[in-house]
């Protein structure tokens, strides 16, 4: 059975945070792959590039290492994307498939807000990714034994500041991978 690892996000932009956590995860749980899934439209979050432009970041950021694939599952809904419609599809793609769901552990904080969220819980195992100092609090206590922490180191790198940095003339090197920076100036991304 193939162990695959989804991590879906919004990616405005992918960044080199994003890069390093999901291949500690990928690492730490022996996964065959992960693969990375922006959504068309987050529920949860508004998006600043359009989400052609979000794939094509994604598969510049990713390139390069074969553990990484990219999917555009949610990108062909024209509607929000909801982790457990997109879960319920990917079983019927991936027959022979164990599903881990990668997510931080704030997004994991919020779970109960999700649509669905038993199904996404009964669909996958669930991966929060543990950051040194972050606590869950009652959610753990709710979900014991129903999700899978894993220890990933600290990065301060966020999409959010990125995108600040770029609107203020800033240098966003070392923050996103090269093409991903090439790519922003040159589709003038974030101005």
């Amino acid at each position: 059975m193939t162990a695959l690892g989804l991590f879906g996000g919004s990616f405005d932009p992918p960044h080199l945070g994003h890069l390093i956590v999901t291949q500690e995860v990928l690492s730490t749980l022996n996964l065959d792959r992960v693969l990375f899934i922006p959504a068309h439209i987050p529920p949860h979050k508004e998006t600043v590039a359009g989400p052609q432009e979000r794939y094509e970041m994604t598969s510049l950021a990713i390139a390069g290492n074969p553990n990484f694939e990219i999917s555009d599952i949610e990108l062909k809904r024209k509607d929000k994307s909801y982790t457990v419609e997109t879960l319920g599809q990917l079983h019927t793609l991936f027959r022979a498939a164990q599903f881990y769901l990668i997510m931080g552990a704030d997004e994991f904080s919020e779970i109960e807000t999700w649509k669905d969220p038993e199904g996404v819980l009964s669909l996958s195992t669930v991966v929060v990714m543990m950051r040194p100092g972050y606590e869950l609090g009652r959610i753990e206590r709710t979900y014991r034994n129903r999700f899978l922490p894993v220890r990933v180191p600290q990065i301060e790198i966020s999409s959010t500041d990125i995108r600040m940095r770029v609107r203020g003339g800033k240098s966003i090197t070392y923050l996103v991978p090269p093409r991903v920076e090439a790519y922003i100036e040159e589709k003038r991304l974030y101005r």
